[in-house]
């Protein structure tokens, strides 16, 4: 299935019925009153966080939703049936804004989560609700409200907790199927991933952590060059960056800490924020090293590209160092984790400690 991650739908909830004007009409009942129901409310238009979708392709070529409209009041005091809703079905990870002003409305977050995005118009109201003491007859009535109406732009931003980053044929699809149950497509050419792959890494029992390979930046990625682009706004929501780099790559000519340099550079000029997030040197294919010469190609390396964070040495291909590596991830994420969570108030009375009489 294509990946899309933005699409612009046009939705509408459905307008309230009409209210009726009646009045009963019984044999042996002279001025029988009005007895004009009230008209339907209107659809609601409903959108469900689905677990099982990545991707907004369905929303790219059905870009229109209506409701159904709510019934008219009738008389016999019947009120009019309300209009059917519909849900959309959406990725975990959306962003609904206001395509005309830029508003965020809604953010999917939660599987199975269910947000009203426009609400149906309500029924109007039918002659029998305007009767009184002094107006025993009424032929009053409303039209039912309308519906909400929106134009929307849908955004999808991968729940991913470790983002990999780097240049194409840095060895990052190789990595996410060495450490995850992710299987890319993995080649010998620059852009093999054409779009982003999660994979659930497994440390222990009940112990994971999501990984997102992203494609490959390039020089000039933040103003549209390249792929990258597209898709570096799938890192905002991961809590670490890890940067891989092509310690042997195949132009001899190309310098490993210009390439990491130069995306570091697009990653600032992007978002500063996304910058500032934890992230960690990745040195890969360092199995096409000879083992004698490894450290000092790696001292060299840390020195030029002035890194004092930490620093892994692996090999995707061969699994050299990436038990490690996702062990330190792991630790990492629990303790964000666990720093992102409230403080939990506890009542003196119950916290086994002598409560000051003077604090009440």
């Amino acid at each position: 299935m294509k990946f899309v991650d933005e699409a612009f739908i046009d939705i509408a909830a459905g307008d309230g019925g009409a209210g009726c004007v009646s009045f009963r009409h019984e044999k042996y009942k002279e001025f029988g009153g009005p007895n004009g129901g009230d008209g339907g409310r209107g659809g609601h238009v409903f959108a469900v966080a689905d677990p099982n979708l990545n991707t907004l392709v369905d929303f790219r070529f059905s870009r229109r939703h209506e409701a159904k409209r709510g019934e008219h009041g009738m008389g016999s005091d019947m009120f009019g049936a309300a209009g059917d809703d519909i849900t959309l079905k959406m990725p975990v990870g959306t962003i609904i804004t206001d395509a005309e002003t830029g508003e965020v409305l809604y953010e999917l977050l939660v599987p199975g989560e269910v947000i009203t995005i426009a609400k149906g118009g309500d029924g109007g109201f039918g002659n029998m609700r305007f009767k009184s003491a002094i107006n025993r007859a009424p032929r009053q009535k409303t039209p039912g409200w309308p519906g909400e109406k929106k134009s929307l732009k849908l955004e999808l931003k991968v729940l991913a907790d470790v983002g990999l980053l780097g240049m194409p044929n840095a060895g990052k699809s190789t990595l996410i199927s060495a450490i995850s149950n992710a299987r890319p497509r993995i080649a010998d050419y620059p852009f093999t991933t054409l779009h982003p792959n999660l994979g659930v890494v497994r440390v222990g029992p009940e112990q994971s952590f999501v990984v997102a390979d992203l494609p490959g930046l390039i020089e000039g990625a933040s103003e549209g060059a390249g792929l990258g682009h597209l898709f570096l706004r799938h890192l905002q929501r991961t809590r670490l960056l890890l940067h891989v780099v092509d310690m042997m790559p195949f132009d001899d000519t190309v310098d490993p800490v210009a390439q990491a340099r130069a995306i570091v550079g697009e990653l600032k000029k992007y978002d500063k924020a996304l910058y500032d997030k934890p992230r960690w040197l990745v040195l890969n294919k360092l199995d096409m090293v000879e083992p004698d010469k490894r450290a000092a190609l790696v001292k060299d390396f840390v020195k030029r590209f002035k890194w004092k964070g930490p620093v892994f040495e692996i090999s995707a291909l061969t699994h050299q160092g990436c038990e490690t590596l996702v062990k330190e991830v792991f630790k990492h994420i629990q303790a964000q984790q666990v720093s992102e969570q409230p403080p939990v108030y506890v009542d003196p009375r119950f916290s086994g400690e002598a409560a000051d009489p003077e604090a009440s």
